[in-house]
């Protein structure tokens, strides 16, 4: 499917979800019943596999003399280095919980937090209410969750979500109103957001082709309408299409967990070094040069639908909103920013046994990206 197809497509589920319509759907039926049957022998793979459904718990505060993520408690005050810390929440599905690895400072929220923190030269206080298993319209609960409390709006928040919607057959228009809406609340709350779009679920190891392709392209589809229904609410996207594509076919011994469908820690730091360059930039702490567009990268403004059927194809771009509108209607500046690498802090022995003894949690197991 070319940029222009996608961006068709991308534009009717947007304007579908906007408009409480719900009959545009990814692929043919068929297609999609024959992927599902490959999705759920994967499955029954991933429930086989090593992972348990457990995701290390990570939530604290990270850097700059904080103290360990397992010792923090509420998050609250000053650091030693006299600035309050960064609030930095995560939502979504298993993605964003980390689901796969062992380690808490393996997860994806506390690469990000690692790397904001170093950024930022101020600590960053990590919180993860994304669920595995979830599917969009879990959005609104995690939101609850996270405007409900007594605690500030956090800076910042990124959402993982969107592969357990296109192997459970969410309608697309449904899964893309869930999350403007879900970035709608937060950004009226105060809170900068990016999205981490729909990952490419034809590369996960137990689908074969031909349906490999079939679920790309749905994949992939759904990723751009989630650009557009994201930039359309203030929000930024950052594509984790092929992060999960060429890099992880290419290495999935390497990229892929143990139950071969979640990422491995080498697979979430290469998403984290995508989306932190976007986080950073979200909070104004990317030098000012980077934000003008770069040619010599393929970076300009086009039609958001545009921009989103690009982003879709080419992991790591990200769109944010530009013009508020044009010839083909709202615009959006299109980036490929240069990946930051991130690492976990380091971290004293008697804090690394903390961390053990505060142990996993069992938030349930699921399918790929979060199910």
């Amino acid at each position: 499917m070319t940029n222009m197809s996608r961006a068709r497509v991308a534009r009717r589920i947007a304007a579908g979800a906007a408009y409480g319509g719900g009959g545009v759907g990814l692929v043919g039926a068929a297609a999609v019943g024959l992927v599902l049957a490959e999705v759920r022998m994967a499955r029954t793979a991933v429930h086989n596999g090593n992972s348990g459904g457990r995701v290390p718990m990570a939530d604290g505060r990270y850097g700059w003399g904080s103290p360990h993520p397992s010792e923090a408690e509420g998050g609250g005050g000053y650091d030693a280095c006299g600035e309050p810390p960064i609030r930095l929440t995560m939502l979504g599905d298993s993605t964003a919980a980390g689901q796969g690895v062992h380690r808490a400072a393996q997860t994806p929220g506390a690469l990000l937090a690692s790397g904001l923190a170093a950024v930022a030269e101020r600590p960053v206080q990590l919180s993860n209410v994304a669920l595995p298993g979830a599917q969009s319209d879990d959005l609104d609960r995690q939101v609850a969750l996270v405007l409900g409390t007594a605690s500030p709006v956090p800076d910042v928040c990124v959402i993982m979500i969107g592969a357990n919607d296109v192997t459970r057959r969410m309608p697309p228009t449904r899964s893309v109103r869930h999350l403007s809406a879900a970035v709608r609340r937060l950004r009226t709350a105060g809170a900068e957001v990016v999205v981490g779009t729909c990952p490419d679920l034809g590369t996960i190891e137990p689908v074969r082709q031909p349906l490999r392709w079939l679920a790309r392209r749905a994949s992939r589809q759904l990723a751009a309408a989630q650009t557009i229904g994201t930039v359309e609410q203030g929000g930024r996207t950052v594509s984790l299409g092929d992060l999960l594509g060429p890099e992880f076919a290419a290495n999935p011994r390497e990229l892929f967990g143990p139950d071969n469908f979640h990422p491995s820690a080498e697979g979430y730091a290469t998403a984290a070094m995508a989306v932190l360059p976007t986080v950073c930039a979200a909070l104004g702490l990317w030098p000012s040069e980077e934000e003008r567009p770069d040619v010599t990268r393929r970076e300009g403004f086009l039609p958001v639908a545009q921009a989103a059927a690009e982003a879709a194809a080419e992991a790591g771009t990200e769109v944010t909103a530009a013009m508020p509108t044009g010839p083909r209607g709202p615009w959006a500046l299109l980036k490929r920013r240069r990946r930051q690498q991130v690492e976990p802090l380091p971290s004293d022995q008697a804090s690394e046994e903390a961390r053990s003894r505060a142990g996993t949690t069992d938030q349930g197991a699921g399918g790929p990206g979060g199910a």
